[in-house]
């Protein structure tokens, strides 16, 4: 399984779900606050996996892509490139999933008149 996580599970959990999922969730909020289009979630998510991937190679040396192309000593590309992916599906999922929930409450606070809450997600027009 450490091949897939570019590290091991505690390390994973603990840096990318508690640590980077944190800030992703937080960066979800922003987007949407600032009433930014959703896919940049994603642009965002991916340059946050770097400096996620760069804590977890720094603090427990985890696999990280920059010293897999430069270094003969560090893990493998593809344990990195692998590690970097999964982080980057973490932080993305949890970034979409608070953009979704700060967008919904948002639209229905701003606009009380046109649209009321559905569920955590969404919002509808009222009839």
């Amino acid at each position: 399984m450490e091949w897939i996580l570019g590290t091991t599970i505690p390390v994973f959990i603990g840096v990318v779900i508690v640590l980077g999922g944190g800030t992703a969730f937080m960066m979800g909020q922003a987007i949407a606050q600032a009433w930014h289009p959703w896919w940049q979630n994603i642009a965002y998510s991916l340059m946050l996996a770097i400096a996620v991937q760069f804590l977890t190679y720094a603090l427990f040396d985890g696999a990280f892509i920059v010293a897999a192309v430069v270094s003969s000593q560090a893990p493998p590309f593809g344990t990195a490139m692998a590690g970097y992916l999964a982080t980057s599906l973490v932080l993305t999922a949890v970034s979409s999933f608070a953009f979704r929930i700060t967008r919904a409450r948002k639209m229905v606070s701003q606009y009380p008149w046109l649209y009321e809450r559905v569920g955590l997600f969404g919002w509808r027009s009222k009839a």
